[in-house]
C-alpha cells in the first residue's frame, strides 16, 4: 500500500485524512505517528494558501519524500471572514476548541439567524520535493447557531450547520460529516491527480 505524510498533529485532521484516503489505498501517517519529533512550524502566512504550503514544503525538503498539509479554517460573513487563517488559535494559546468557540458566539451575540453565514474552508498542498507545489480548495457553506450541540467532530463542527441540514457537523454520524466536508470537497479536486501523485509515494 502507497503511504502519504500528512503534516498534521490533529488527531482529528489525521482521522479523516486516513478514511479518505483510504480508499484509493493509500495509507496516511501523520506527524504523530513518525519516530522521529518534529518541531511545530510556524504558520506565517496570511493566506490558506501560503500556510499549507509552508507546513508541506517544510516536512518534503526535511525528509525528502511528498507531503500533503492542509490549512482550514472558518470565515464567518458577519465577523468579515474572521476568524479565517487564525481559526485554530482565535482565542489565543494555548489553543482551545472551546475557547474558539465561545469567542465567536460571543462576536455574534445578537446576530439574527439569517446573518449569521458562514463556510468553512480547506486548502490542501502537496509539496513533492524538486517540483512545484500544487493547491486544491473546498468549502463547505452553512450557518452558525447559538449554542453548541453535539459531541462529533472536532473544531467548530458543534456551531456550524451545513447548508440543507437542520444538525450540526458535531450532530452528524462521521461518515455523513465526511461526505459533505470542506475537506472532502478540496480532495475530490485532488482525485483527478491521484494516478500522478501515487507515482511519486512510497510503498
Amino acid at each position: 500500500m502507497k503511504q502519504l505524510i500528512i503534516a498534521t498533529k490533529n488527531q482529528g485532521k489525521a482521522k479523516e485524512f486516513n478514511v479518505f484516503f483510504g480508499q484509493f489505498h493509500i495509507n496516511t501517517i501523520s506527524l504523530l505517528d513518525l519516530s522521529e519529533t518534529i518541531p511545530d512550524i510556524e504558520e506565517t502566512g496570511t493566506t490558506f494558501e501560503e500556510n499549507a504550503a509552508i507546513k508541506a514544503e517544510t516536512i518534503a525538503n526535511r525528509m525528502r519524500i511528498p507531503v500533503l498539509a492542509d490549512d482550514s479554517g472558518l470565515m464567518i460573513d458577519a465577523l468579515d471572514g474572521r476568524p479565517g487563517v487564525y481559526s485554530a488559535r482565535y482565542a489565543g494559546e494555548p489553543k482551545s476548541d472551546e475557547a474558539n468557540i465561545m469567542k465567536v458566539l460571543g462576536e455574534l451575540e445578537g446576530i439574527p439567524a439569517e446573518q449569521r453565514h458562514a463556510r468553512f474552508v480547506c486548502v490542501l498542498a502537496i509539496a513533492i520535493p524538486e517540483q512545484e507545489t500544487t493547491y486544491y480548495k473546498g468549502f463547505c457553506e452553512g450557518s452558525i447557531v447559538v449554542q453548541p450541540r453535539g459531541t462529533h467532530g472536532f473544531g467548530y463542527d458543534p456551531v456550524f450547520i451545513p447548508d440543507g441540514y437542520t444538525k450540526t457537523m458535531a450532530e452528524l454520524a462521521p461518515a455523513e460529516k465526511n461526505n459533505i466536508s470542506h475537506r472532502k470537497n478540496a480532495i475530490s479536486r485532488l482525485e483527478k491527480d491521484l494516478p500522478y501523485v501515487m507515482e511519486q509515494l512510497a510503498d
